[in-house]
């Protein structure tokens, strides 16, 4: 059984994520799954993302992600960080 605590990902995507909607996908999955944190493209082809709350919400916004149209994720590089106060979800 997992622990009903929030914690907090660090995250970079690759592979097409960029030009194809992923930052604003990723906000309304977020927060209608009542996640937190942020997500910014970065230079080099990356998307980078901190998100917030449950395990199990983040694991559902990751697979949805994954299925979303248009999107293809060859690569994800996470880790757990320390969980900061805020209270939506915005795009960088």
């Amino acid at each position: 059984m997992k622990e009903d605590r929030n914690i907090r990902k660090h995250i970079y995507f690759s592979g097409m994520v960029q030009g194809v909607g992923f930052r604003y996908r990723s906000r309304y999955i977020a927060q209608s799954l009542g996640l937190t944190g942020w997500v910014s493209n970065l230079w080099d082809g990356r998307v980078e993302m901190e998100v917030q709350g449950k395990a199990e919400a983040i694991e559902k916004m990751i697979e949805q992600l994954f299925q979303a149209r248009f999107i293809q994720i060859d690569n994800i590089e996470a880790k757990e960080i320390p969980v900061q106060p805020e209270g939506s979800f915005s795009i960088k």
